[in-house]
């Protein structure tokens, strides 16, 4: 994983890893009253991204397999939340990563889980 394209992914995931961590840190602390739901949901994918950045750093079947859930996990939570954004716009007062299946963030959040779940099966 830490070479081609596997280090792409893992370099990928480190950024939104971070990027998903430091907004809904701020978010949580300063303006939490405003969208609890949004923020903690930000938060969640925040610790998705970690766990699939650790697990692709590590290696190993175990790694690949925690890694494999994650992005399952990841892909359900951006078509859960996309549809739900997209269906009923007042249920988050404000965006979240995953809201209108990624639209803020150029789709990656819903790019990375299929490109990494392929990438995982192909990885084996």
């Amino acid at each position: 994983m830490r070479d081609g394209p596997g280090r792409l992914l893992v370099t990928l995931y480190g950024v939104f890893t971070v990027g998903a961590a430091s907004r809904s840190v701020y978010q949580l602390s300063t303006r939490f009253d405003e969208a609890p739901l949004a923020y903690l949901l930000s938060a969640v994918a925040a610790l998705v991204y970690a766990f699939i950045t650790v697990s692709l750093v590590r290696g190993g079947e175990r790694a690949r397999r925690v890694a494999l859930g994650c992005c399952a996990a990841e892909l359900a939570g951006v078509l859960t939340v996309g549809t739900w954004t997209v269906l009923d716009a007042s249920a988050f007062p404000d965006a979240t990563v995953w809201s209108d299946y990624g639209l803020g963030y150029l789709f990656f959040p819903l790019i990375l889980p299929v490109t990494g779940l392929l990438w995982l099966r192909r990885a084996r």
